[in-house]
């Protein structure tokens, strides 16, 4: 009897550690780890998405994993202008465009801005108009281009061909278009938008965009909910509520809407920022040798020549640039580059992350400021300079102020161009206020673009005293164009110059571009180097690619090991 009694003590024991272990074991994927509560529970649970793998690569893009790189080493400095100080820099992993945006990538969000702000309304015209390419960047004075001017950006023989004529914030503006379109069919694919609305419930009252459907989606597709809920008849949004709901069919936790959370929601297409494009450009994650590890590595390609020596290619071309005076493609025949001007994406081969055109057929618009020294000490973690930051306008109920079809807001830049920067159906920004920054040590303003620029007003506790324009309280004696370019009382724009003496074309309104174009030596096709033009303005050898930042693990196999 003893010893049944003392048995049944070991063994309820063992139990106990075994219960013990497995507590501390378990995956807590349907209770908390913080609470014990239980998650995602149809007896009232809070609502979590714990069985998500990884973000989704979206259309268009490539992985790029993120690590440490020399910035700014570069292999020929001909022209000693000091631009390019190495400095050691540690990018995190995003996702980059396979190739440049194409004209026929650009005429599709030309189309769509023409179907659903129809340009023959007097108030959406400068809508369409203000995306245009410019077309006339390919007349030369003593060159006869006309047939680039006329075909260039439409014919199909063009189609796949990069983009040129844009000016940086035209490629901005293109890359938050394509995030609310890339968005908007997946979620619709999902079942949590009605299945073709983008098509025929789409008008300039009734839109999607991200950010309006996160914060605010009762008011996209100007607020009818029938359009952002699925529609009646959609069946994945009855499947998936049949998964959702108690007993008597109610739904639990009330989601109607995806949510941030869900994790069905991509990130935004942007441009890369300087510090992305060049360690993409780079390509080092294929390179074994350590020479080229600490930065000796002159083109996205291994060796140090823009021809093939591979037995099969040998003297072939790597990239469309400049060869010599005179020179666009070289002798017709086997020694052609196959271009003169831009060539057809992934005419030559990629770099070791897939990503094709990284030197050559076309320089990129990079999300940064230009400045030419890049403040290493201050920061050396996804460097960029550039930020300004801004925070939803809110109504007096609280709620977010949506744009409305009569309420759009243009932009007049420098060469008199009217753009849109807001369209119907996005959030209005405002600035960040100093109540919005107090005792915050991270950032003191919105505007940090001339942050540590050598300047007074770059300091923290500066007081203006003077006009903005006083040549003494900028870093740069840069052209100004605010009091130049204006619209009259019948909607004329009057257009001037700068009539005081400059000593340089460098402002908080001036973009850096990378890689070099079918217009360039070779020597610009080392990732490192860099140069930069006004953000308003476009030529016929600047094109653009986006990048996404991912969230999450930063390398693709090690998080599959780690789920393995």
């Amino acid at each position: 009897m003893r010893i049944n009694v003392a048995l049944k003590a070991l063994i309820a024991v063992a139990l106990a550690g075994s219960f013990v272990g497995c507590n501390n074991s378990r995956d807590y994927k349907n209770n908390s780890r913080a609470t014990g509560w239980d998650i995602n529970s149809k007896d009232g649970g809070f609502q979590y998405k714990t069985d998500y793998k990884e973000q989704e690569t979206g259309p268009g893009l490539v992985f790029v994993e993120g690590g440490t790189y020399t910035m700014g080493r570069v292999q020929d400095d001909v022209m000693h202008d000091w631009n390019n100080t190495p400095t050691q820099q540690h990018v995190q992993s995003f996702y980059m465009d396979e190739t440049e945006v194409t004209n026929m990538m650009y005429m599709e969000y030309l189309d769509w801005l023409k179907n659903v702000f129809p340009p023959s309304e007097e108030n959406y015209r400068n809508i369409y108009k203000g995306a245009l390419p410019d077309t006339l960047v390919w007349r030369n004075r003593l060159g006869f281009n006309e047939t680039m001017v006329n075909n260039y950006l439409r014919h199909p023989a063009y189609a796949n061909y990069p983009v040129v004529g844009v000016s940086w914030i035209q490629a901005v503006e293109f890359s938050k278009w394509r995030t609310d379109r890339v968005n908007e069919l997946m979620l619709e694919e999902e079942g949590y938008i009605k299945e073709g609305a983008r098509y025929t419930d789409v008008n300039a009252g009734s839109t999607f965009n991200t950010e309006t459907y996160l914060n605010a989606p009762s008011q996209v597709y100007g607020g009818n909910t029938e359009i952002s809920q699925g529609g009646k008849e959609s069946e994945k949004m009855i499947e998936r509520n049949a998964d959702n709901t108690d007993a008597e069919g109610n739904t639990i936790g009330g989601q109607t809407f995806v949510q941030r959370k869900d994790g069905v929601i991509l990130p935004e297409y942007r441009l890369p920022t300087e510090a992305e494009w060049e360690y993409a450009a780079l390509g080092l994650v294929g390179i074994r040798d350590y020479n080229v590890y600490r930065g000796r590595k002159k083109y996205p390609w291994d060796g140090q020549y823009t021809r093939s020596g591979d037995i099969k290619r040998q003297g072939d071309q790597l990239a469309n640039f400049k060869q010599g005076d005179g020179d666009y493609g070289g002798i017709a025949g086997w020694s052609d580059d196959g271009a003169d001007i831009t060539a057809e994406v992934k005419t030559y081969e990629p770099n070791d992350f897939g990503l094709y055109d990284m030197a050559g057929n076309v320089a990129e618009w990079v999300a940064d400021v230009y400045r030419p020294i890049v403040d290493d000490e201050f920061n050396d973690f996804n460097y960029y300079r550039g930020n300004v930051y801004t925070k939803h306008e809110i109504n007096e109920d609280g709620s977010v102020k949506i744009v409305t079809p009569d309420d759009v807001r243009f932009d007049t830049l420098s060469n008199g161009q009217i753009v849109a920067r807001n369209l119907p159906g996005e959030i209005l920004q405002t600035p960040v206020t100093e109540e919005d920054t107090y005792m915050r040590t991270n950032y003191t303003n919105s505007d940090q673009r001339d942050f540590r620029d050598g300047d007074k007003s770059s300091s923290r506790y500066f007081q203006p005293f003077q006009e903005i324009d006083d040549p003494s309280k900028r870093m740069y004696n840069s052209p100004t164009y605010d009091n130049i370019t204006y619209e009259d009382s019948t909607g004329a724009v009057d257009r001037g110059y700068d009539s005081a003496q400059r000593t340089t074309l460098i402002s908080d309104e001036v973009r850096v571009y990378k890689g070099g174009s079918w217009r360039d030596r070779a020597y610009w096709l080392d990732p490192a180097q860099r140069r930069f033009f006004p953000q308003d303005m476009a030529t016929d050898y600047i094109g653009f690619r986006n990048a996404m930042s991912r969230v999450g693990s930063k390398s693709k196999e090690k998080n599959k090991k780690a789920r393995n």
